[in-house]
């Protein structure tokens, strides 16, 4: 099993990216898949995640209204759109994908994912 995300770099603030995350080896559907963040000195955060069963979505409330997570099922991918970013979005952000679903409010916590990516490198500064 290997979640490999692609797409980070540096941006301006006010600029957009569009993180993938492709997902190899599943021999089942997984239940949840999203993205976290750790920041350097901060704890790691959920920023968005989706149940792939429900459709039901988590956002950080920071990132409400500027980031957008969507799924390609042909293609095993998943998408985080980014806009409007700022320097506080700078971090490294990871995919993670868990085999079940154990309701919305849970989404956003990373003891639920059991698989995780190596991260990309997301740096918003002039």
């Amino acid at each position: 099993v290997q979640l490999v995300e692609s797409g980070g770099g540096l941006v301006q603030p006010g600029g957009s990216l569009n993180l993938s995350c492709a997902a190899f080896g599943f021999t089942r559907d997984y239940g949840i898949i999203g993205w976290f963040r750790q920041a350097p000195g901060k704890e790691r955060e959920g920023v968005s995640c989706i149940s792939t069963r429900t459709g039901s979505t988590y956002y950080l409330d920071s990132v409400k209204g500027r980031f957008t997570i969507s799924r390609d099922n042909a293609k095993n991918t998943v998408y985080l759109q980014m806009n409007s970013l700022k320097p506080e979005d700078t971090a490294v952000y990871y995919c993670a994908a868990g085999a079940y679903y154990q309701g919305s409010y849970r989404l956003s916590y990373a003891r639920d994912y059991d698989y995780w990516g190596q991260g990309t490198q997301v740096t918003v500064s002039s």
